[in-house]
């Protein structure tokens, strides 16, 4: 999403979304945190190493 216009993005994060909702696993990376907060689990990395995991209630 980070050379896409912001309605653009809104509509394939909808789609992600929707697709999530049928079942279908998806990984996203991001540096955006607005892409992340729509995640239903986040992997946070640093300098190529895990940092943490969460599980973000819904």
């Amino acid at each position: 999403t980070g050379n896409l216009d912001s309605s653009t993005s809104a509509q394939l994060l909808d789609l992600f979304g929707e697709l999530h909702e049928t079942g279908i696993t998806l990984v996203v990376i991001t540096h955006d945190p607005g892409v992340s907060a729509r995640a239903e689990r986040q992997v946070r990395m640093i300098d190529g190493w895990l940092t943490d995991a969460a599980v973000i209630a819904s």
